[in-house]
């Protein structure tokens, strides 16, 4: 879970989740919504498939990314624990 959140820290990182939501994209889509070099958006893409929050395929010569909704809501199902209370007045850790 602290990759999630250390992955959805970053500005630029929450940008490329936004428009991972709209549709999957190649690397070089994404980049054409930056100013910043190629690598740079690599290395972003590296620490959010390190995160699990994207997946990557390979179709013929590019590398699709698409969101993995499954970590987003794992993570915000941990969020949601805070503002839940228990029976007995405590809340969840």
């Amino acid at each position: 879970m602290n990759d999630t959140f250390k992955a959805l820290s970053d500005p630029t990182r929450r940008q490329i989740l936004k428009l991972l939501k709209e549709r999957d994209l190649s690397a070089g889509e994404i980049a054409d919504h930056f100013q910043m070099s190629k690598p740079s958006i690599s290395h972003h893409l590296s620490v959010m498939k390190q995160a699990k929050l994207v997946l990557d395929e390979r179709k013929g010569q590019s590398i699709i990314y698409s969101l993995n909704t499954t970590v987003i809501q794992d993570a915000l199902g941990w969020l949601m624990d805070f503002t839940h209370k228990d029976e007995g007045g405590n809340q969840h850790d």
